[in-house]
């Protein structure tokens, strides 16, 4: 099962709704794309909606932590919204809990940029 990506802008937030796997090869480098042609057209503001992802090996970890970096190192924000309980513990084992803002209900994630 391959990853699919939707985009859907809410209050000046992209929302990437992303569902599947995010596994080496195919996933990792759509959500790798898709990030890199939003900060390519300016939207800085971006939202991972993990709720639909079933599954993420360890480059897929490793493509959430570059995107949050690159997403950084422009100025921008990223932030992660409804993990499921496997990318939770996956992300609590890793210790990148911390490290990402995670949010559990779209309205606080959004909330959560403008106060930026």
């Amino acid at each position: 099962m391959s990853m699919k990506i939707s985009t859907r802008q809410v209050d000046g937030v992209t929302i990437l709704d992303l569902g599947g796997r995010i596994t080496l090869g195919e996933g990792s480098v759509q959500l790798r794309d898709s990030v890199r042609d939003l900060l390519g057209k300016g939207q800085k503001k971006i939202l991972l909606n993990l709720g639909e992802v079933n599954y993420i090996d360890s480059s897929g970890i490793g493509e959430l932590v570059s995107a949050y970096t690159t997403v950084r190192n422009q100025g921008g924000e990223l932030k992660l919204l409804n993990l499921t309980r496997k990318v939770h513990d996956l992300l609590q084992i890793t210790k990148l809990y911390t490290v990402f803002d995670v949010k559990d209900d779209e309205a606080s994630a959004i909330a959560a940029y403008s106060q930026a």
